[in-house]
C-alpha cells in the first residue's frame, strides 16, 4: 500500500521512536516499501543566536547525527526492511514537509506526546505536520 515512508525521529526521545519505529517498519513490510529515517538538526531562528556557536557548527552536528542515526539504524531496522538514513536541517515541521515531497512519500510516521496545555491534541511539530503535508500521516501517540 505504501511505497515510500518516512519516518520522522528525534534520536534522544526514546519513548517516541520505541513506538513509531515498530509501526514504520510494520508497514515497510507489508508492502515492500522503503523507509526513510530522517532526523532534524534544528535552525537558530534569529542569527544573533547563530553567532554564539563556533562557525561550522551545522555541518559537524549534521555529521554526527548522521554517523548517530546510522548506528540507529544498523541497530533497530531488520536487513530484510529497506531504509535510509536522512539528516536535514531547519524547522522541524517545514523539514519533515520538504523531504516527504523530496523522496515522494505516501505515509508519514510521526510521535506525538500526550497532550499537555500548551500541546492541547497534537505537539506543535506533529500538528503542522498533519494539516500541511500531502501524503497521509500516521501520528503515534508517545
Amino acid at each position: 500500500m505504501f511505497k515510500s515512508i518516512l519516518l520522522a525521529v528525534d534520536l534522544d526521545d526514546q519513548a517516541a521512536w520505541e513506538k513509531t519505529l515498530p509501526i514504520a517498519i510494520q508497514q515497510a513490510r507489508a508492502s515492500n516499501g522503503n523507509l526513510h529515517i530522517l532526523t532534524v538538526v534544528p535552525d537558530f531562528g534569529m542569527s544573533v543566536v547563530g553567532q554564539f556557536f563556533p562557525d561550522n557548527y551545522t555541518e559537524k552536528m549534521a555529521e554526527k547525527l548522521l554517523k548517530h542515526i546510522k548506528d540507529f539504524e544498523d541497530e533497530h531496522v531488520p536487513e530484510d526492511v529497506n531504509s535510509r538514513c536522512i539528516v536535514g536541517e531547519g524547522t522541524v515541521y517545514e523539514t519533515i514537509l520538504k523531504i516527504s515531497k523530496e523522496v515522494k512519500a505516501d505515509l508519514i510516521v510521526i510521535g506525538a506526546h500526550r497532550p499537555d496545555l500548551k500541546d492541547y491534541l497534537l505537539g506543535p511539530n506533529a500538528a503542522r505536520v498533519v494539516r500541511h503535508a500531502t501524503a497521509s500521516v500516521m501520528v503515534v501517540r508517545a
